[in-house]
């Protein structure tokens, strides 16, 4: 349970991105507006797709705050997992609360856990630059059901902007820039467990989403994403 725990998290995460209600980072949004997202296995197959749609937009103070609804999809077209999460935008930065990296069926694992969750933000600024380091964010989880205990700990970190380049994906050509990072994630429920992930990224002005995403770990491909359309 705790492989296949972190496994979606480590999907979760690799297909994260956010997006913002009127304005951010040089994109307008709106309700009904949304990306998919093709991921694929180590070897290349299509393993899924993943569906984000905007359902809200509001403002709080200085910050435009946006819902996010996803829903991944299994090659057949079958909806396997929902959730929702916020993502805000104060006009030069974008946030995600790494805890929306939870989605509602991971979460029913723990529910005998009473979880609770702390975590430092996922940014982007509006304007990304080739020798960049972005901030580190992190996300940690404490529960416990009677004498049982569980500690969840994740930590994004080198965080940098490495090259500018032309990708092509489904959705079109952009002139990206590529990020690289680490990633580590650790379970401990009586026995612990660390799973190291290192991912590829690459992010277009005016683009909400990765337009691609690889994961590797101990140097082998495990997946990747690839932004199929955007409405």
């Amino acid at each position: 349970m705790k492989g296949k725990f972190l496994l979606l998290l480590v999907l979760s995460i690799v297909n994260y991105v956010g997006a913002q209600a009127q304005n951010c980072l040089g994109a307008t949004m709106k309700v009904g507006n949304g990306f998919d997202m093709n991921s694929y296995d180590g070897k290349g197959k299509l393993s899924g797709t993943i569906s984000y749609k905007i359902i809200k937009v509001v403002t709080e103070g200085d910050m435009s705050v946006m819902t996010m609804e996803m829903e991944v999809f299994n090659p057949k077209g079958k909806s396997e997992l929902k959730n929702s999460y916020q993502i805000k935008c104060n006009g030069t930065t974008m946030m995600v609360d790494a805890s929306t990296l939870i989605n509602q069926e991971q979460m029913k694992s723990f529910e005998n856990f009473k979880m609770k969750f702390t975590s430092t933000d996922i940014e982007y600024p509006v304007k990304l630059t080739v020798g960049e380091k972005l901030k580190d964010a992190s996300l940690k989880g404490t529960g416990s059901s009677g004498p049982l205990n569980i500690n969840i700990n994740m930590l994004i970190s080198n965080r940098n902007v490495e090259s500018q380049e032309k990708v092509t994906v489904p959705a079109g050509d952009f002139d990206a820039f590529k990020i690289i990072s680490d990633m580590k994630m650790e379970t401990k429920m009586g026995i612990g467990m660390t799973i190291d992930i290192n991912t590829v990224s690459w992010r277009a002005p005016g683009v909400l989403w990765d337009v691609k995403s690889e994961s590797y770990r101990k140097g082998k491909l495990i997946g990747r994403t690839e932004l199929a359309k955007i409405y």
